[in-house]
């Protein structure tokens, strides 16, 4: 049937938490305790790297309510090699970023925990600091691994990790450099040879902190009876954590139960970062602990997302036909490496039609924190850098961007920069509805100092296996198991399609989201997979159960069951408006039969699918203050093909977030380093993000493309809205001013200096 024939679905319906939410009900896992709960103050390493010469916490023990002062040797972890984030519990011999944990105190108060900290005495030998990744690459830098790096035990990357192709190659050809991939097609050189113009500019994307609202917080009680660990925290993953915290602390998966609390915002940042340091804990002292990180301290010792430092050249005719695409690219991992390259080069390579390319990509050591996830993570670095040339390559053709990019677009069956076709995706259908857009028609109309630019960015979107339960209770309400966690309007999207195959009303449908324990198999809440997969476990349980009550109500009305419809909560007999039962009526009869079908239950189960890449088209129009160099977005216009909108209001959502962590990430967002590798912007007085007051009006155009084999055709959403405004902005800031800034982010500082080099 078409998608105005759904009663529910397409529909916009309100978030299902709001109200709780907006009154502050909401439990998070700072809210939660259980009784005779201790409280964890870690004490962070000052020094990016350094030998620890000596621990003094005499003072820190004779604190009234603390309980016990643990270095790495006194927990159960203590024979663990750290060669990941998640297995760097409390640091040995040395330190490797400031913000290591070092010490932890556990007290009876929070107070008395603070208390102990700061009366913790460290002293330590400065060693060699790799801090700036530019340099770090260099024959002469120091080594960050002296002695080699030791063999990751978990990879934090692989929740959003899109792409394993490549020739992948690990060693120290360049020094600190530890893993490099590289994909090529063709002949560039020749691809080089046969173009009329060729550019080629270094673009620079800085280390960005999530910023989301809630501290890492985390809640470990143990079961010294048997054996066990219960886990609370706000987490994307159940499961991936669960995995994390039972592989560092060397306990079988089925020991630890991991409970997924409310979750704060996380955009890639909640992977199991302060949950096996937590439980280490609960297990050494057999006592229930919670540590909830301060805000510097959430920007101290989490993962930020990489910086990076692109190198590209492109070859094209005078009629704007691409021949050649080379990329150098240099990611900072921060300690432990990370494999960020992956979805770079898959993206970087693989948004136009381009039939010589050689990528090479570098995963670079430092002593700064190891780098995560941050919602699509690396396209919004890759997207940067190739939007903007894009533009700069339709400025010297003197071709209009969105022809030059239709003209080269990526379609069905194209190749990606792993060298792998994309299925069926609508680079070309999110342009040509920007090319319609007023806000693009209009364009040579501005103001002084006015100037409008565009972008395109996509994700690959794939879909991951899950599991589901539905059944039907005696109250007629529709309960949905699920092990997913909702970080997007998951859950309010998936009980519209329990409610349009059942023809219930949506609030008659409850979901049951179980723990590691008690709930079903369902992927992380990132890289814009779970709503699809989800989708796609619930529509077959809903479906057997469908088919249970169309069955027990034929036989009921001696019908036919192609006569008996669902709606309204009802079977009816078509046709025949008197002869109904409700759901409650058939889920009654049902379970008290003794010669019926049984309980209305049916069980799903969905397996990996096709990807079905979603991409979007932005248009910034901003004003520059010539002056100061300040950067003011007057309007925002985000197209992005969703496939099919399960719940527009959601959707919307998900664009209006992104959208403004992209305006983030162009003008405002920077951690900042000193050369000893000191952090210089660990809190928000000092991080700077978009408020409130200087974010334009943004229009979304959602574009209804069918993904083939999705459910109801949707692709995902939350990953795409934060690639491209960064380049569409640094694109209007070229059309105001008629500078290029190849770093983000473009602050006014920034952009002064370069009017000033201009106009000099």
């Amino acid at each position: 049937m078409s998608n105005q024939e759904y009663q529910y679905l397409g529909k916009k319906r309100k978030l299902l938490e709001g109200l709780e939410k907006v009154t502050g009900k909401t439990k998070y896992a700072t809210d939660v305790s259980v009784p005779g709960m201790l409280y964890i103050r870690p004490v962070l390493s000052p020094h990016a790297h350094a030998k620890i010469t000596s621990v003094d916490f005499a003072e820190a023990e004779a604190v009234p309510g603390v309980v016990a002062v643990l270095t790495a040797q006194d927990l159960i972890t203590k024979d663990k090699v750290i060669s990941s984030r998640n297995s760097a519990i409390l640091a040995k011999d040395e330190v490797l970023f400031c913000g290591q944990p070092v010490v932890a105190v556990v007290a009876e108060s929070e107070v008395a925990a603070q208390d102990g900290a700061e009366l913790v005495f460290i002293d330590y030998e400065p060693l060699q600091t790799v801090v700036d990744m530019e340099k770090a690459v260099s024959a002469d830098s120091p080594s960050t691994w002296p002695n080699g790096r030791p063999s990751a035990d978990s990879d934090i990357t692989a929740a959003h990790g899109s792409s394993d192709g490549g020739k992948e190659i690990s060693g120290e050809k360049l020094s600190n450099v530890h893993d490099e991939i590289h994909h090529s097609r063709g002949d560039v050189e020749k691809g080089f040879a046969e173009a009329d113009v060729v550019l080629e500019r270094t673009y620079r994307v800085s280390i960005v902190h999530q910023a989301y609202m809630e501290p890492h917080a985390v809640l470990a009680d143990p079961d010294p009876f048997r054996g066990s660990l219960t886990i609370h925290t706000g987490t994307q993953g159940q499961y991936l954590v669960r995995n994390a915290v039972a592989n560092t602390l060397s306990m079988p998966r089925s020991k630890v139960r991991l409970i997924a609390e409310t979750l704060g915002g996380g955009f890639g940042a909640k992977y199991g970062i302060v949950e096996p340091l937590a439980g280490a804990i609960a297990m050494t002292l057999k006592r229930p602990v919670k540590m909830v990180l301060t805000r510097s301290e959430d920007f101290l010792t989490t993962t930020p997302g990489p910086g990076c430092k692109l190198t590209v050249k492109i070859g094209a005719r005078n009629d704007g036909k691409m021949t050649a695409l080379q990329v150098t690219d240099f990611n900072d991992s921060g300690v432990f490496t990370s494999h960020w390259g992956r979805n770079i080069a898959l993206l970087i390579g693989g948004y136009y039609k381009i039939d010589n390319v050689k990528l090479d990509c570098y995963e670079v050591c430092t002593h700064k924190p190891q780098t995560g996830a941050y919602r699509a993570p690396g396209s919004p670095q890759a997207t940067f850098a190739l939007e903007s040339h894009i533009d700069e390559l339709a400025g010297v053709l003197g071709m209009d961007p969105i022809e030059l990019r239709m003209k080269n677009a990526v379609e069905e069956g194209d190749l990606r920069g792993d060298n792998q076709p994309w299925p069926h995706l609508g680079m070309k259908a999110v342009l040509q509805r920007l090319s319609e857009h007023p806000a693009w028609q209009n364009r040579n109309n501005l103001a002084e100092n006015e100037g409008v630019g565009i972008a395109i960015g996509g994700w690959p979107c794939r879909m991951l296996p899950a599991a589901s339960v539905c059944k039907i209770d005696n109250d007629g309400v529709v309960r949905l198991q699920i092990g997913s966690v909702d970080i997007s309007g998951l859950n309010s999207s998936i009980v519209l399609i329990a409610a349009e195959i059942l023809g219930v009303h949506p609030d008659e449908v409850e979901l049951i989201q179980g723990d590691t324990s008690t709930g079903l198999h369902a992927p992380s809440s990132g890289a814009s997979v779970a709503t699809s997969s989800m989708a796609n476990a619930i529509i077959p349980a809903a479906q057997e159960v469908r088919r249970k009550l169309i069955e027990l109500a034929a036989e009921h009305f001696e019908a036919s069951p192609d006569d008996i419809e669902l709606k309204q909560s009802q079977a009816h007999v078509k046709g025949v408006p008197d002869r109904s039962l409700s759901i409650a009526q058939l889920a009654n009869m049902a379970n008290n039969r003794l010669d019926g079908p049984g309980p209305l239950v049916g069980d799903g189960t969905a397996t990996s699918g096709q990807n079905a890449p979603a991409f979007v088209a932005h248009l910034a129009r901003v004003k520059v203050d010539p002056e100061t160099g300040k950067v003011t977005p007057l309007e925002f216009v985000a197209v992005q093909d969703v496939g099919f909108a399960l719940n527009p209001l959601m959707v919307e959502g998900q664009i209006h977030g992104g959208v403004v962590q992209g305006i983030g990430l162009g003008l405002h967002e920077k951690m900042v380093y000193d050369e000893s590798g000191q952090l210089l912007t660990a809190s928000f007085m000092d991080y700077d993000i978009p408020n409130a007051d200087n974010v334009p009006k943004i229009d979304t155009v959602l574009v209804n493309n069918p993904a083939p084999n999705r459910p109801f055709g949707a692709r995902g959403v939350a990953e795409p809205p934060i690639t491209a405004p960064s380049s569409a902005i640094a694109n209007a800031i070229k059309n105001a001013t008629g500078v290029r800034v190849e770093s983000i982010p473009i602050t006014p500082e920034l952009l002064w200096q370069a009017l000033q080099k201009k106009g000099g």
